[in-house]
């Protein structure tokens, strides 16, 4: 069994290790709000994020298949529509899913 200063000694290390990584974000936060790099991204990136998965999510479509990527194309218009109608992400997510599940099960099955 470990003597109680190397038990001691390993707890206080931990300690430090675990209130620096938890104060080095709000130490850095200062200087990155005024980056002009920071504000670029934080402009263009949730658009870039979503054509990737949009992208992503329509790489496996098939056109050749009975529906021809239809319920796709139906979700993902709606999911646009949605969102620039009502600028909520969570809202247009929710029904673009849904429309697309009700329409592989029911209208294109």
């Amino acid at each position: 069994m470990p003597d109680a200063g190397y038990i001691l000694a390993a707890v206080a290390i931990m300690a430090v290790v675990t209130f620096a990584l938890r104060a080095v974000p709000f130490a850095i936060v200062m200087p990155l709000r005024s980056s002009a790099l920071v504000g670029y991204l934080g402009v263009y990136m949730p658009a870039g994020i979503m054509l990737i998965l949009v992208a992503y999510s329509l790489k496996n479509v098939s056109v050749a298949a009975p529906s021809h990527g239809i319920p796709e194309l139906i979700a993902v218009g709606a999911t646009a529509a949605v969102h620039l109608w009502r600028k909520n992400a969570v809202l247009s997510i929710v029904v673009g899913t849904g429309l697309y599940v009700v329409l592989m099960n029911w209208a294109f099955a």
